[in-house]
């Protein structure tokens, strides 16, 4: 009987009833909360348990023996397969897919939606068996999509607020304190006794640090240059300012032409700024290279020093935000970071950020 007492049901009870057994595992497989799905090395479904028709639409009898390429999306299918085989080879018993990531899935409607997935691999005297244990993750990614749009919506006001503070800094600090310079110069030049004219030079001096600063900060807030200009000049700028601060060299390579739309000039920019900062605090460097160019689809950028580098593995320090705001500029914009560093051998830091239409990002 499948519902034994306590004690009665074991594995060599079940094994001298295969009814009971098999009867046994169907139960559990379809009160499982998580689609779960079995193939054979063709990629037949042999298995699809009651979660599984929930998920993706199909009742049972329409997908058994049938090709798991009814239930991906056609886009899919030659990497997954893929995927399989380079699985196959591996010896793993099991293990997650989509190396961390969602993969996709496609109901009986036609509507794709995004999966956690795992898989197995089992080798029975029939060939080997795949079998795959899948969980709608709809509801979590919608919410990391909102998630990501706010922290984009309040990064762009971040920068609108910038821009409006750096030209009323520029536009309006600056000139009213270029206008006083000059009126102190003129009273200088009037003034007869010693003690008056030595303040006033004492007061040009500081009106001059002041006047310096105010541009400095207007600039390290938002460089107007990357509006009126657009990024490579602003990028020059960049590079120059870091070369007269550390006197560390620093050569750039992009071409003159290149011009991307916002947010992805700012992001662009942002993003190299916070790596030559990283440089000047933690590096040691006594030469950094910057390469940014427009490929197929993305733009591609790459930030390499040759300082002490460090272990990428190891914890990060409790004040090192550095490369953690350079990867979320990067992720605001579904780009990709890859931070290749070791101890004495320097730091390359790539990211790669995709462009709509394949253009400029307009």
């Amino acid at each position: 009987m499948l519902f034994s007492p306590p004690g009665s049901l074991d594995a060599t009870s079940l094994q001298s009833r295969p009814g009971d057994a098999a009867a046994l595992l169907g139960g559990l497989l379809d009160s499982a909360m998580d689609g779960i799905i079995t193939v054979d090395h063709a990629q037949r479904i042999v298995l699809y348990n009651r979660a599984a028709e929930k998920l993706f639409g199909w009742p049972r009898d329409q997908v058994l023996g049938q090709s798991l390429d009814r239930l991906m999306p056609v886009r899919f299918q030659r990497g997954h397969a893929e995927h399989i085989r380079r699985f196959a080879t591996t010896g793993v018993t099991s293990r997650r897919m989509g190396d961390g990531t969602v993969i996709h899935g496609l109901r009986a409607s036609g509507e794709e939606f995004p999966m956690d997935a795992s898989i197995s691999q089992l080798n029975t005297a029939d060939g080997k068996l795949y079998t795959v244990i899948l969980r709608d993750v709809t509801e979590r990614v919608r919410a990391q999509e909102e998630r990501s749009a706010f922290a984009a919506a309040v990064n762009a006001v971040r920068e609108e607020e910038k821009t409006r503070v750096a030209r009323e800094l520029h536009d309006e600090l600056a000139q009213s304190l270029t206008a006083l310079k000059m009126d102190t110069m003129w009273l200088r030049d009037q003034a007869a006794g010693a003690p008056a004219h030595s303040k006033l030079t004492e007061m040009l001096a500081m009106l001059d640090h002041t006047i310096a600063a105010t541009r400095r900060i207007a600039s390290d807030l938002r460089p107007l240059l990357l509006d009126d200009l657009g990024l490579v000049p602003a990028m020059e700028w960049l590079v120059h300012s870091f070369v007269q601060r550390t006197a560390v060299a620093c050569e750039l390579s992009a071409d003159e032409a290149l011009e991307l739309h916002e947010p992805y000039a700012t992001a662009v920019f942002r993003i190299v700024q916070e790596a030559l900062a990283n440089v000047a605090k933690h590096a040691g460097a006594s030469e950094v290279n910057i390469t940014i160019e427009r490929l197929p689809g993305r733009v591609s950028l790459a930030v390499r020093d040759n300082g002490r580098g460090f272990a990428t593995g190891a914890p990060r320090q409790p004040h090192s935000l550095g490369l953690m705001g350079l990867r979320e500029r990067a992720v605001l914009l579904k780009g990709h970071v890859v931070i290749d560093s070791e101890p004495g051998c320097g730091t390359c830091v790539k990211v790669d950020i995709p462009l709509p239409d394949g253009g400029t990002g307009s």
